[in-house]
């Protein structure tokens, strides 16, 4: 980075990966603990749960939309303004949610608070690769993306704590804080950073036409989703496979959100040693922890340990891939980061449409496990298909 991309006030890096993680926290509360009220969503809206269901679709079809819509809008902005701009919008989204009173209201509401999702974490994980440097740059990406890890541990279940204890507004009401919470820390910590001298609407949408950056996305788009074929049925894994009290199920899952923290740092600092054989080494090492599940799901601390181990392995490609898409972008940096979280939210659907598939065709409980395992396995070939094209279009 030279002189003239930053403000001449001092920055700490650590400072800077911390506001960046608060917006992931934030974002990763207010996804998921959607999820977690939707009972009390559906009864206070009067509808059936299966129709709460579309306010999650209406969340994800959002980010899938913003991502690139907002990263070819901001690509000459100051990644600071544009990053406070995002944050302003998700939290103003968030009070809209909380104030939504018919299902129509709720659902555009969720709608728009998608749009800014992928953005962000698109542009902080650019700036806090441009920050940490060329050598540090996958662990300092991977500590944002902590943000994200970090809610599923401790921030939904508060939130969803608040909203069964509160209403279900309040859930939302805590997110909206927490982003006016991330505005402030931005504001002081994060020091001002030019676009990219050569950024420019065109160089963006130039980004469609990589076939690389295309073939790094499915790498996410399909590896990643055997986290959520597990995540998506692990209580009623846990309940009817297992055989555990449905008072288990909060601590499985905490235990599940720990390993999605301790693993993406460990993959982020081994990215930056060695960015390629990361991916493989995490595509593999979940293939096997699914594995591992498949056949121990059976008694409850060897189901706990194997849900460690596919939240401690999976989670590693968000940061790795962000990274090889940084790489393979050329002049679309800010719209190949953002992609990398539409990518994850195809991932998201993908798996849950194809874990409850095999549970609907009476395959059993643990047939979610296997289709993480395929997940997995698909992913690896589409990243041994992505070198190939790579060394041939170098």
């Amino acid at each position: 980075m030279t002189s003239s991309d930053t403000s001449a006030r001092s920055y700490s890096l650590p400072w800077v990966i911390f506001a960046l993680a608060i917006g992931g926290f934030c974002i990763g509360t207010t996804e998921f603990v959607a999820m977690g009220l939707i009972q009390e969503i559906a009864a206070d809206l009067k509808v059936s749960i299966p129709s709460a269901g579309h306010f999650i679709t209406a969340y994800a079809l959002g980010v899938t939309i913003g991502a690139p819509a907002l990263a070819i809008l901001g690509a000459k902005l100051p990644r600071k303004t544009l990053l406070l701009g995002l944050m302003v919008f998700y939290g103003l989204a968030n009070g809209l949610t909380a104030l939504a009173d018919t299902p129509t209201s709720m659902l555009l509401s969720r709608f728009i608070a998608g749009l800014p999702h992928g953005a962000y974490f698109g542009i902080a994980s650019l700036v806090a690769a441009d920050l940490a440097g060329q050598h540090r740059r996958a662990t300092a990406i991977a500590q944002v993306m902590m943000g994200l890890t970090i809610a599923n541990v401790i921030g939904v279940p508060f939130a969803t704590w608040l909203g069964q204890s509160f209403g279900w507004r309040a859930g939302f009401e805590f997110s909206a804080m927490i982003a006016l919470a991330t505005i402030l820390a931005i504001s002081f910590f994060v020091p001002r950073i030019d676009a990219h001298p050569t950024a420019s609407f065109r160089g963006e949408l130039a980004g469609f036409k990589n076939i690389n950056m295309w073939l790094t996305l499915a790498i996410g788009a399909i590896g990643f989703g055997g986290m959520f074929s597990v995540y998506s049925y692990a209580s009623p894994i846990l309940t009817e496979y297992t055989g555990v009290s449905i008072k288990v199920v909060p601590i499985a899952l905490a235990v599940f959100g720990t390993g999605m923290v301790i693993g993406g740092l460990v993959a982020g600092w081994l990215a930056d040693k060695h960015l390629n054989k990361t991916i493989v080494a995490v595509l593999v090492s979940s293939s096997i922890a699914f594995i591992i599940a498949g056949l121990s799901m059976t008694q409850l601390y060897s189901a706990i340990v194997a849900l460690f181990l596919i939240g401690f392995t999976v989670t590693g490609l968000a940061g790795v891939l962000q990274i090889r898409l940084i790489d393979v972008a050329g002049e679309s940096q800010a719209l190949a980061a953002s992609l990398n979280h539409s990518a994850f939210n195809v991932a998201n659907a993908l798996g849950a449409f194809l874990g409850g598939f095999v549970i609907s065709q009476q395959m059993g409980w643990v047939a979610p496990v296997w289709v993480g395992l395929f997940l997995s396995l698909s992913g690896l070939a589409v990243f041994k298909l992505a070198l190939h094209v790579e060394t041939r279009t170098n």
